[in-house]
């Protein structure tokens, strides 16, 4: 059985978690604002961007989201209007938006499109780095006028991403695969908003630069690596503990590996990880309690 990995780009695509924001009825170029409008009936078509809404304190006027808009749990709760990767433009118009909230790529660009063809407003944006992260809260918070909660949310996070960065100072940095596929194995590179969270959590990649953000690796590049630490995200987040067995047995092949001579794999809840969102700090720590126990104490989620 194939082995696949959720990679950021499925939930951002993130996370994660960092999108380039369109204006309604405007050229389509990067980083254009649209002009605020009060915004009574929200759709949201990706779990990152419903999770910064809620954040914003607008519950209220969100009426529909993904399918997979899961956090905070009352989210899950909310009408329905297709996949991430596949929009349901028949839904969408049903709910009577006065916004709709989507991503960059290409599924939900085309949607997009259609929408502003037929006169609704649409935010577009593109979230692939923990700066676009920050810059997209806030450009939400101007479609949305909750620019004063905006600059709040962003500041929290900021200030905690700077305690994490400080923290570095005091530690000796980890060597890490991250693994996003199995078969055939392929890894996140330094490129990647992974390798920004690695960082932060202390962390480095063991995979040096790429052409690819997430290359294919053979088994000579992995064992050149000398990754100390393995993770995995989840399938899903049932039964963590039988992926986590399942990961340990895949990986005893390469018992001369560093993170498998002394029990180092580790199979992460993917959602606060990979979705690159308002739970940003939440997937640094539980990183970072794996990488250093002694310093941040237990592991999370542990074996």
């Amino acid at each position: 059985m194939s082995k696949l990995w959720p990679v950021p780009l499925a939930i951002l695509l993130c996370a994660g978690a960092g999108f380039l924001l369109h204006g309604a009825w405007q050229a389509r170029r990067p980083n254009e604002t649209a002009s605020p409008t009060q915004a009574d009936r929200i759709v949201s078509l990706a779990p990152n961007l419903t999770e910064i809404l809620f954040a914003l304190g607008l519950e209220q006027n969100v009426v529909a989201v993904s399918s997979d808009s899961d956090y905070p749990p009352v989210a899950a709760a909310k009408a329905k209007v297709g996949t991430f990767w596949q929009p349901n433009i028949e839904a969408i118009i049903a709910s009577k938006p006065d916004l709709v909230m989507t991503l960059w790529f290409q599924q939900q660009e085309a949607v997009a499109e259609s929408l502003r063809r037929l006169g609704y407003r649409v935010v577009t944006l593109r979230i692939q780095t923990i700066p676009e992260l920050l810059s997209a809260i806030q450009q939400i918070g101007a479609a949305t006028e909750t620019a004063d909660r905006a600059d709040e949310l962003v500041k929290s996070i900021s200030n905690r991403i700077d305690h994490w960065r400080s923290a570095q100072h005091t530690i000796d940095p980890v060597k890490v695969l991250w693994v996003v596929q199995t078969e055939p194995l392929r890894v996140a590179g330094r490129n990647t908003f992974i390798n920004e969270l690695l960082e932060l959590a202390g962390g480095e990649n063991a995979i040096g630069p790429t052409l690819q953000q997430y290359p294919p690796i053979s088994s000579e590049e992995l064992l050149a690596c000398r990754a100390e630490v393995i993770f995995q995200s989840a399938m899903n987040n049932q039964d963590i503990s039988a992926q986590q067995k399942a990961a340990k047995a895949f990986w005893s092949k390469w018992p001369s590996l560093p993170a498998v001579q002394n029990d180092r794999i580790y199979v992460v809840e993917p959602d606060t990880v990979l979705r690159l969102g308002t739970r940003l700090c939440q997937g640094i720590e539980l990183i970072a309690r794996h990488l250093h126990a002694d310093a941040w104490g237990q592991a999370a989620n542990a074996k």
